[in-house]
């Protein structure tokens, strides 16, 4: 073996609390040594939000198998320019994405047969059938 294929990636930790739970310095970072940019350029930038406000919008649902295939059919939708992309407010349409996510919720299918509560089953047969319907019909246009 070469040394390069020896050398593998680093780890490094950069939590502030420890195991043992006591505070620990903080490495400087490039940003913390470098001058705050004038007011002329964090006019243009807006701030990410902060933590607080993240979290203000409420914890995230129990992920479930119903859960996983509803956040798919989203991806779908948002690919097929049935919904509005949440980053942008613009809708635009992907049909190539959409049509993999839809081909991802079809092989979960197949491959959890047997294994579903009758309610899963169903939850996966009518969103299926219900996006490739769009597809299809997205697809002429």
């Amino acid at each position: 073996m070469s040394d390069e294929e020896e050398k593998g990636f680093v780890i490094k930790d950069r939590r502030l609390f420890p195991a043992e739970g006591e505070a620990v310095k903080p490495p400087e970072s490039k940003a913390q040594t470098e001058p705050e940019p004038g007011p002329e350029k964090t006019a243009a930038k807006e701030p990410p939000p902060r933590r607080e406000e993240r979290e203000e919008a409420g914890p995230l649902p129990e992920v479930t198998l119903s859960t996983f295939i509803f956040s798919l059919s989203t991806s779908a939708l948002l690919h097929l320019g049935e919904i509005p992309d949440p980053n942008t407010n613009q809708t635009v349409m992907n049909l190539g994405l959409a049509k993999q996510t839809i081909d991802i919720i079809g092989m979960l299918k197949e491959k959890t047969k047997g294994n579903l509560e009758e309610d899963e089953s169903k939850l996966l047969e009518n969103l299926l059938y219900e996006l490739r319907m769009k597809y299809v019909a997205a697809s002429k246009h």
